[in-house]
């Protein structure tokens, strides 16, 4: 083989080792990309944690919330039963007497009936003023035992007319006084503390004839 003919053979050679293409780092770029995606899962794994942990806050604090609003109407509510047991044994001890002292009423009533029947003579007599002052004793002292016990009488003649004490008998016409004005008691009524235990039975004034015709109104 000449010389010529050698070095075209290397010439041809190093032009092909020239023209062909540099191999790319094939191992490098695989590592990479599967760095990024590991980083990218690493990142919406880490995403997703986050918004599982939100949900769960979220759900815990509506759970407290449920939990309070559960405590507070349950404190209401033994509240209110605190309130009514308290009330209950108040009226209880108040009003406790009522049965019995309905029943001494009518004690009341005749021991009342006895003096009103007496003559203003009795009262001159030496013997029946012993039994008129005795009778007004007991009455004194049975009121004054209610007095104590929160029981008061009541004796409206003269005051205007309350359904919620009273209760009319009769009507009567008079110009003498206002229309629904108590006129006359027919029997005493008595209240416990604020309770009614008897309404008064009472006489009602209306307008005379006289004011009928001049038009007032006699339905107040």
């Amino acid at each position: 083989m000449s010389g010529s003919d050698e070095k075209n053979r290397q010439d041809t050679a190093f032009e092909k080792m020239t023209d062909a293409p540099n191999p790319a780092p094939t191992d490098k770029v695989d590592a990479h990309e599967a760095d990024g995606k590991a980083g990218d899962a690493a990142q919406d794994q880490s995403q997703q944690g986050g918004a599982d942990e939100k949900a769960r806050i979220a759900a815990l604090e509506a759970e407290v919330e449920t939990l309070r609003d559960a405590a507070m109407r349950a404190r209401a509510e033994v509240e209110n039963v605190l309130r009514r047991t308290a009330k209950e044994k108040q009226d209880a001890s108040a009003y406790a007497i009522s049965s019995f002292a309905r029943d001494l009423l009518a004690v009341s009533d005749n021991l009342r009936r006895t003096l009103d029947a007496l003559p203003a003579s009795a009262r001159e007599d030496g013997t029946l003023k012993v039994f008129v002052d005795g009778v007004e004793m007991t009455e004194r002292d049975l009121l004054s035992s209610f007095e104590r016990h929160g029981i008061k009488r009541i004796d409206p003649k003269g005051e205007k007319f309350d359904h919620n004490f009273h209760q009319a008998m009769a009507e009567v016409e008079t110009d003498a006084q206002a229309p629904g004005t108590v006129v006359d008691v027919y029997q005493a009524g008595y209240v416990i503390r604020d309770r009614l235990l008897r309404p008064a039975m009472v006489t009602v004034a209306k307008a005379g004839t006289s004011k009928a015709a001049q038009g007032v109104d006699t339905t107040a």
